[in-house]
């Protein structure tokens, strides 16, 4: 079962280096990191192809492209927890114009904010259907043309809410765990296939993933705080982490302080430290336990 999808046997620092007419797919590439990592890939020659949920803000993707003069050869509007849309998106880029090279995942929403106690079940399944069965789409789509290439990665979102549980995240850091979860056990799977497999756990990221949420002042101060960093310097640390085959990537505002407090602390010590650090802005004080 597993030689099925091995094809052949290469180091694991034969990577990809060079984006230049590559065919690199990225979702959610109408704001924030996606748009970001349309930039940057666009600068390094790629040809690009592009799916957004939104019409109006992927144009305005494009519009940039355009005056840079980048090559965007394909671009889409579907919800990318739309199985059959994926797998026709896919099937046309390696009709019209040949195998991706690059795939990355980055649509997503964010959860609803609230205490899992009064989150409706239909929110914990939006949530999974975009950010992790529309991950898993992308994957499952594209992957016969990534293995059929000589290279090929493969990019996933997860978040540093995939690296420790959040209060009043429940059903994003759900999300984000089964992102994680999926995307280091296909790296095991792929670890001698042409293709490299790259979890990111993005910090604080400066984008608009939370507009969706109604506006108050606790959540203006998180944002403030918290969305910080520049996708632009994200999109540059993910294209270093596929040149150099790093299969985690971590970056960005409170990024370094999750991942080492997921790894050196116990369970009990990562609940103190977050609530005492989350309990103005996003919960209730829990009863004594």
């Amino acid at each position: 079962m597993f030689r099925s999808i091995v094809h052949g046997s290469k180091n694991q620092t034969d990577r990809m280096k060079n984006f230049a007419n590559k065919i690199v797919v990225i979702t959610g590439a109408g704001s924030g990191i996606g748009r970001a990592l349309a930039l940057a890939f666009g600068k390094l020659g790629a040809k690009l192809v592009l799916n957004d949920y939104s019409e109006t803000t992927l144009n305005e993707t494009l519009e940039k492209l355009r005056a840079l003069n980048y090559s965007c050869i394909h671009h889409a509007v579907f919800d990318v927890s739309d199985e059959a849309a994926m797998f026709g998106f896919a099937a046309d880029i390696k009709r019209d114009h040949g195998k991706a090279s690059v795939v990355i995942n980055n649509a997503g929403i964010a959860g609803s904010a609230e205490l899992s106690v009064n989150t409706p079940i239909d929110i914990y399944r939006r949530v999974m259907d975009i950010n992790f069965y529309g991950m898993l789409y992308g994957c499952k789509a594209f992957m016969d043309q990534l293995l059929e290439n000589e290279e090929g990665a493969i990019v996933n979102m997860s978040s540093i809410y995939g690296l420790m549980g959040v209060p009043r995240n429940t059903d994003y850091c759900a999300s984000k765990f089964a992102v994680r979860g999926y995307t280091e056990a296909l790296s095991v799977e792929l670890y001698q296939s042409p293709v490299s497999v790259h979890c990111v756990h993005p910090g604080g990221i400066k984008t608009n993933i939370l507009s969706s949420l109604p506006g108050n002042k606790q959540l203006g101060k998180f944002k403030d705080r918290f969305l910080t960093t520049p996708p632009e310097d994200l999109a540059a640390r993910i294209i270093k982490g596929i040149v150099k085959n790093e299969p985690r990537i971590v970056y960005g505002n409170q990024s370094f302080g999750a991942w080492l407090g997921s790894r050196l602390l116990s369970k009990r010590s990562q609940d103190k430290i977050l609530w005492k650090r989350f309990r103005k802005i996003l919960v209730d004080k829990p009863a004594n336990r």
